[in-house]
């Protein structure tokens, strides 16, 4: 079971890379389920449309996960309710529509659980993310409601990162990090056997300030002649992962880091 989760799309640079290129990058690694973080897809750079969301799926996406930015283009609120594909993060507070986990099928006739979570340190205020794991461990069990399962967590900060990785460590099969858009280089499988990686990285133009046009960031922190964040333009790298697991057991038998085009430059 080839699994290949590629971290948070860009503005219009993401995404037509991501249309462009993931149908041959899924067939030259024989991958059979997909995850992609898209809370910055629409082309203002925060949030994402329908529209996006089908066209991500129409390129072979299997989920897409979100984040804090998850209700930035306001239609997010309604259509979400409707399309199962398009996760929240689980612990939001006080209820809102969506869902934050999900079974899926994916290729071959096994069962894929997504569950989606956003850490608390320097984030929007959302509920404990260590009890919402710990409550949701207690009612989900590897091979038993799922063959698999990927976490994305979105979190601001390493420490809180890892900690998560350790908690589904041998109850998960991948813990990937997103949010802060920029590849870490510690992809490994920790002592139970849960794959894990800090921060996929983004789907988006590296010349940049993660992804943000970088004379225009340079401005705002400089507080002068700036504008509203918008995305950079120039060619996207992919960055993610790519995850062998054992259907035997859902853990994972190999990790490696996967960066694709653009200015990072190491083709998978």
């Amino acid at each position: 079971m080839n699994i290949l989760f590629l971290g948070d799309i860009v503005g219009d640079s993401g995404c037509s890379a991501i249309k462009k290129f993931l149908p041959n990058i899924l067939k030259k690694n024989k991958i059979n389920f997909v995850v992609v973080n898209g809370e910055n897809a629409a082309k203002e750079g925060v949030g994402i449309t329908e529209n996006n969301v089908n066209e991500l799926i129409n390129c072979g996406i299997d989920v897409i996960t979100t984040g804090n930015h998850v209700w930035d283009q306001k239609d997010t609120y309604e259509f979400i309710k409707k399309q199962k594909r398009l996760l929240r993060p689980l612990n939001l507070s006080n209820d809102p529509p969506g869902s934050g986990f999900e079974i899926f099928n994916s290729i071959g006739g096994y069962k894929v659980g997504v569950l989606n979570l956003m850490g608390n340190v320097f984030m929007k205020k959302c509920d404990d993310v260590f009890i919402k794991s710990r409550e949701f461990l207690e009612q989900n069990k590897l091979t038993k409601n799922y063959d698999f399962l990927i976490v994305d967590f979105h979190g601001e900060i390493t420490s809180e990162k890892m900690a998560i990785g350790h908690v589904f460590d041998g109850e998960a099969t991948f813990v990937v990090g997103t949010h802060t858009h920029v590849p870490t280089n510690d992809a490994r499988i920790l002592n139970k056997g849960t794959a894990y990686l800090t921060d996929a990285g983004m789907c988006g133009d590296y010349n940049s300030v993660i992804g943000m046009n970088a004379e225009n960031s340079i401005n705002r922190f400089n507080k002068k002649n700036s504008i509203k964040n918008f995305p950079a333009e120039g060619e996207a790298s992919l960055c993610g992962a790519i995850i062998e697991a054992n259907p035997k057991n859902g853990l994972a038998s190999k990790i490696k880091q996967f960066i694709f085009g653009g200015q990072l430059q190491r083709d998978n």
